[in-house]
């Protein structure tokens, strides 16, 4: 594996923020694009920024659609080639969220040249194209500028048939709610910023955040499956509020059957809580009811920014062992069954 110059800085001490805790929190980001010009008519764009989906998308034929999505950000971790890893995953699970099978990537470069030696630079880009490589695209050119601050992500393209395309809208009372990943990715970044994060939390880290979520083509195919996006820098109740408010229903969330990371409620009783877990309750707590058992550790991680988190699926009832079996036919077996929704207002309940 490509190794950094040792004695560098390390990449998290060069930015203010990481991972997609970098995201601009959703309150302020509705205020920023609150007068934002109306997007002309365009017959074949079947999905565009009229809501929150994970990507855009464009009808090509009668079976062909192709999905454009682009996401960057600043190092969650500081060993380069993992945090081009980790960024080239995350940007690809746009493509996998909403049913697609990627094509092919451009990089985003932005790095502080100054600072950071060649090799450093060169080992960001190596983990991205070993991800892209895994995933079977190539990278096929980008774009570079010299910036204050390490930056690197993908525009992604990949493909899709029209009829097999999923939305964060669909969802229906009653339907079932799979998460196939566990959360607690913004707590660990946290504690490795303050040295509190030990081998096997790095490992487990790293396992998450450089695994693709290959399920998502798979889970698209079934009938029974209504909603699907990824969970990301919104923490699970902000991108599962974006479901709700698509698809006119609410959710019950169980507190209980969440998976974590295994240190991550340990970490987070600790203080290892990122700033944007705090940006994000404020954006969108009104919205949610906490039960009388919810303490404010669960609460911060319930709106925990996850960098390449997991796919979050709304399906039918009678669906969710195929749903599960989907997950663990790709490598997810630690997928679970969170909650579900429900009749009336777009806003989640947890208890």
């Amino acid at each position: 594996m490509p190794v950094a110059d040792a004695a560098g800085p390390r990449l998290t001490s060069l930015s203010h923020g990481g991972g997609c805790g970098c995201k601009i929190a959703p309150g302020v980001l509705a205020e920023l694009l609150r007068d934002s010009l109306s997007a002309q008519p365009c017959a074949a764009l079947l999905v565009g920024r009229e809501g929150a989906d994970d990507a855009a998308v464009y009808r090509l034929n009668d079976s062909q659609a192709l999905v454009a999505t682009t996401d960057f950000f600043m190092p969650i971790v500081d060993d380069p080639f993992d945090f081009g890893r980790i960024a080239a995953t995350n940007a690809l699970s746009d493509v996998y969220a909403m049913g697609g099978t990627p094509i092919l990537a451009l990089a985003l470069v932005a790095m502080p040249l100054k600072q950071l030696a060649p090799d450093t630079i060169r080992a960001i880009l190596q983990g991205g194209e070993a991800v892209c490589a895994a995933a079977g695209i190539p990278i096929a050119g980008g774009h570079s500028i010299d910036s204050v601050e390490p930056i690197y992500g993908l525009a992604a393209l990949g493909l899709v048939h029209p009829q097999r395309i999923r939305r964060n809208a669909g969802a229906r009372p009653g339907d079932v709610l799979v998460l196939g990943k566990p959360l607690g990715v913004g707590v660990y970044s946290a504690a490795l910023k303050k040295d509190a994060l030990d081998a096997a939390g790095y490992a487990e880290l790293i396992a998450t955040t450089t695994r693709l979520n290959t399920a998502g083509p798979a889970l698209a195919a079934l009938d029974g499956v209504h909603a699907l996006t990824d969970v990301t820098g919104f923490g699970l109740l902000g991108h599962l509020l974006e479901v709700c408010r698509a698809s006119g229903v609410g959710a019950h969330v169980d507190a209980h059957a969440l998976p974590w990371l295994a240190q991550a409620r340990a970490l987070a009783a600790a203080g290892c809580v990122t700033g944007a877990s705090a940006r994000n309750w404020a954006s969108y707590g009104t919205e949610v009811a906490l039960g009388s058992g919810v303490d404010a550790v669960t609460q911060a991680l319930l709106c925990d920014p996850q960098t390449s988190g997991g796919l979050l699926v709304a399906c039918a009832a009678e669906t969710v062992g195929v749903v599960l079996d989907c997950f663990a036919q790709a490598g997810f077996a630690g997928a679970a069954v969170i909650g579900e929704c429900v009749a009336g207002a777009p806003r989640v309940a947890v208890a």
